[in-house]
């Protein structure tokens, strides 16, 4: 299979790259240390219709693919993952929802805002008891004659509570199927919806400059037509997005896993021991080496889990190699970054130190390490 990129992709890659460079990284820091949204970032995300990359265009969208987001994802966290994540969630997990399984309505009241970047979307899976075993949700949802009634909380919800938020999507117990088992849906709940709390954001190691919120629901009404799909085909819906997002986590990670290339390089190159760059040192150089073998071959297995995926093809066991791979490619690039800068590794003025906090959440977020290795083991038939 051909992995180069065509003139359009190439294109993309090299736009959205000048972007990272030229207005992402002279600001990101400040918004680390002040713990503050990025919504200018966000704002000219939006006006180059990064938002709407995978979607059709009769919702606003850009008439693009699921590569070509990953291909932006890349490139963005090479710079700087808080952004990266915000546009990863505000897609896969916020728009994609609605593209997939929403109605004609639905998708004429929520997509052309959200494709556009004027407003960000949550996907409320996880809860504070539950973590990796989605199908133990407890947060219920009741309908009431023409409305739902929803009681429950969700913890770790990107793109939350931003002044710019419009909605989540909601994963409820809507009642118990024949086998005795839960019936899990999704439901739309827009933001300031009465009995719909958003706690102030998480004080975290990492993607600091990224919205995350606990939400909790109490007698949380909206109205029967907000149910997203078929009722009780919730678990097989977050199923598909999560796939889904897997490729694009891990197109995020090897964005991270090649800024720990890029800024190695540039520091050993700089850095004077002994009377000698510190990357005339062949014990740098080998590290530099490793760290370019890891990023590279973890792109390949996104570029395939992407491909398959676009071709209609089963792709759940290469999501999760993808997924797998290149997180832990992640985390191991940037602990050599770190340790290549010494105590400038250590310190905030220094990308790789941010790099450094961002990284593990990879290996956690979106499924965990172990949980990509349950799907790898099942997809083989063990």
């Amino acid at each position: 299979m051909d992995y180069r990129l065509d003139d359009e992709q190439a294109a993309l890659r090299e736009s959205v790259r000048e972007f990272a460079r030229e207005v992402v990284a002279p600001t990101i820091a400040e918004h680390y240390e002040n713990h503050t949204f990025p919504y200018e970032i966000v704002r000219q995300m939006g006006k180059m219709g990064l938002f709407g990359l995978p979607f059709p265009e009769e919702h606003g969208g850009m008439g693009g693919d699921y590569f070509a987001l990953c291909l932006a994802l890349e490139e963005l966290a090479r710079v700087d993952s808080s952004v990266a994540i915000t546009l990863e969630a505000a897609v896969s997990l916020g728009a994609m929802p609605i593209h997939r399984f929403g109605t004609a309505e639905q998708k004429e009241r929520w997509l052309p805002k959200l494709l556009s970047g004027e407003a960000l979307a949550g996907f409320g899976l996880t809860e504070p008891g539950t973590g990796s075993d989605a199908g133990g949700t407890r947060t219920r949802a009741v309908l009431d004659g023409d409305e739902w009634v929803i009681n429950g909380s969700k913890a770790f919800i990107t793109n939350s509570g931003t002044d710019i938020t419009a909605l989540v999507t909601v994963t409820a117990v809507t009642g118990t199927k024949p086998d005795g088992s839960k019936e899990l849906s999704t439901i739309i709940v827009p933001s300031g919806t009465p009995g719909f709390t958003v706690a102030p954001g998480y004080s975290k190691v990492g993607w600091t400059a990224s919205d995350t919120h606990e939400l909790t629901f109490d007698d949380c009404r909206v109205p029967a037509g907000n149910l997203l799909g078929e009722r009780g085909r919730g678990f097989a819906q977050f199923l598909r997005i999560l796939d889904e997002g897997r490729i694009a986590i891990a197109a995020l990670a090897v964005g991270l896993a090649q800024g720990c290339v890029d800024e190695s390089i540039k520091y050993a190159k700089e850095r004077q021991a002994f009377g000698q760059p510190i990357g005339n040192y062949q014990a740098i150089q080998f590290k530099i080496a490793d760290m370019e073998l890891k990023a590279h071959t973890a792109r390949l297995a996104y570029y395939d889990a992407a491909a398959r995926m676009l071709a209609g093809e089963p792709f759940k066991r290469q999501a999760a190699i993808a997924k797998l791979h290149a997180s832990t490619v992640a985390v191991d690039n940037a602990r050599e970054a770190t340790q290549i800068h010494g105590g400038y590794g250590f310190m905030n003025e220094y990308p790789v130190a941010r790099f450094w906090r961002d990284s593990k959440i990879l290996e956690i977020g979106e499924g965990t390490s172990e949980v990509q290795r349950m799907i790898i083991a099942r997809d083989l038939g063990m």
